[in-house]
């Protein structure tokens, strides 16, 4: 096994239609606005940025995040990421119920030489801190998108 690697999946139900929530999961330079955890996302071209990210644990994780796909229609997002965390991110948002379901994917390797380190005592840990940053822009999309 690779310490590593990780492989996360988390599931939103928020009460939003699709369309809406797509609208918004695509402007990632918003992101900042309404996920606490990400503090700061700055554009370099059309298709690529960077965004520094920071939940519980005292650092920062800074990458460079490539859009790969962008597909309305099928409600999905796709993204390759370098830098701190190297791999690749998806949302993929369908119709579920009154509202909607938005399902993010991402498998990455950890790059950032403190996190290699500490990868077998620290897993737990890390897996922990990554579901806090989720659980928290579960919220706040939903805070984002109340009234739509």
């Amino acid at each position: 096994m690779d310490w590593s690697h990780y492989r996360f999946v988390s599931v939103w139900d928020v009460s939003a239609p699709p369309a809406a929530v797509y609208a918004v999961l695509e402007r990632a330079e918003d992101y900042p606005q309404w996920w606490p955890q990400i503090r700061q996302v700055a554009g370099v071209d059309d298709t690529t940025g960077t965004m520094r990210i920071r939940s519980l644990l005292p650092y920062d994780l800074v990458m460079t995040v490539r859009a790969s796909r962008r597909d309305p229609a099928a409600g999905v997002l796709e993204a390759v990421l370098g830098g701190d965390l190297d791999g690749w991110a998806r949302w993929t948002v369908t119709a579920h119920g009154a509202g909607t379901r938005a399902t993010y994917e991402q498998e990455v390797e950890v790059r950032r030489t403190v996190m290699r380190l500490l990868a077998v005592p620290g897993r737990a840990v890390f897996r922990a801190n990554h579901a806090l940053m989720m659980r928290a822009g579960r919220r706040g999309l939903a805070a984002r998108l109340e009234g739509v």
